[in-house]
């Protein structure tokens, strides 16, 4: 495998970086990171394992800024990253025998109900409305870890914003749902990319680059999140969600 020329290398740079910024917060950074691979050239399959390597280092950065700034529950976390992981792995490798396109057609209705929902609950979000989960609650959460984490190994767009929803619903505020939501995309990711990895489908000089700069984008974009609180991410996650149900639609209508 060759390493990028300079001019790509410079463009894989920035689009991590952009990539990262936007999904440290609300997910979504899939939109510009598999594209920009796609673009240099690389097979789907290779691409798509190349794109979970360097979102893994970026979901790693963002979940231990947002654990350091005191917005993860540290033990629910634990509890449900190998759900994720495990859920993940299962979706990886189930791809291979079941096309991952007949799940397009869903994704779009689910995604249109959850920015509706969204939008339409003024204040949803803005504060913790739960401290500790019910017993009934941390069970659902526990079920959709594992059902989210299938799909982000399956097909995988909008992963980030699914689990977010989820912890809205479960009471939490928008910036410590973004927190919990990366430290579950993070097991996700690395779930898939060691079944990715396994099948010989990841390109190290084209991922460790784009890694690097998801990392500096992650850094920065979760601290922007955390500092500006639910008033920032709010607006992000309805304007990445309507951009992902634009991209299902047009790869639908295509």
């Amino acid at each position: 495998m060759d390493f990028p020329e300079p001019l790509m290398l410079l463009f894989l740079i920035i689009a991590g970086f952009l990539a990262a910024f936007i999904d440290s917060a609300v997910g979504g950074g899939g939109l510009i990171s598999l594209p920009a691979l796609l673009l240099t050239g690389l097979p789907p399959g290779i691409a798509l394992g190349t794109n979970k390597l360097a979102a893994t280092m970026s979901s790693l950065t963002s979940s231990i800024s947002f654990f350091v700034s005191g917005k993860v529950d540290g033990r629910l976390a634990a509890g449900l990253f190998p759900l994720a992981l495990i859920g993940s792995v299962l979706g990886s490798y189930t791809v291979h025998f079941i096309p991952s396109s007949f799940l397009k057609p869903m994704v779009v209705v689910l995604l249109i109900a959850m920015t509706v929902y969204t939008f339409l609950k003024k204040n949803w979000g803005a504060d913790a409305q739960k401290r500790k989960l019910t017993a009934a609650a941390l069970a659902a959460v526990a079920i959709g870890t594992t059902v989210i984490g299938f799909y982000d190994g399956f097909f995988g767009p909008g992963t980030g914003s699914f689990l977010i929803f989820m912890f809205l619903f479960a009471g939490f505020d928008f910036v410590r749902a973004s927190g919990a939501s990366k430290v579950l995309n993070l097991g996700s990711n690395f779930g898939s990319l060691a079944t990715f990895f396994f099948l010989g489908s990841v390109n190290w000089h084209y991922g460790v680059p784009m890694g690097i700069a998801m990392i500096a984008g992650a850094l920065t974009g979760s601290q922007v999140a955390i500092r500006k609180g639910s008033a920032y991410v709010k607006p992000l996650f309805l304007i990445v969600t309507t951009l992902l149900i634009g991209k299902q639609l047009w790869d639908l209508l295509l």
